[in-house]
């Protein structure tokens, strides 16, 4: 898993049907102290993440597709959780 925050929407006029009805997020990763990366990823929203909120990227293919009931889908990441905070030790 990771952790990001949410930059913004992604617009698809065409993809794949998996994604009907299903709310693209484009995220910022962030390090555990919250600082960004720089790097970017595309995931589809399953808690209804909204710009700003600080979320749990699950990012692997086949988790993904068991979110979505899935065995074969074209989706690798999703949002799965809002984080509330992190405590680094």
């Amino acid at each position: 898993m990771k952790i990001g925050r949410v930059a913004g929407t992604v617009v698809s006029t065409i993809s794949a049907p998996i994604f009907d009805g299903r709310k693209l997020l484009l995220c910022d990763l962030v390090t555990p102290e919250g600082e960004p990366t720089g790097d970017y990823t595309i995931a589809a929203d399953a808690i209804d993440a909204g710009v700003g909120d600080l979320v749990l990227i699950l990012d692997e293919g086949s988790s993904a597709r068991q979110i979505v009931g899935e065995t074969v889908a074209p989706i690798r990441a999703m949002v799965v959780g809002i984080v509330d905070e992190v405590d680094v030790g």
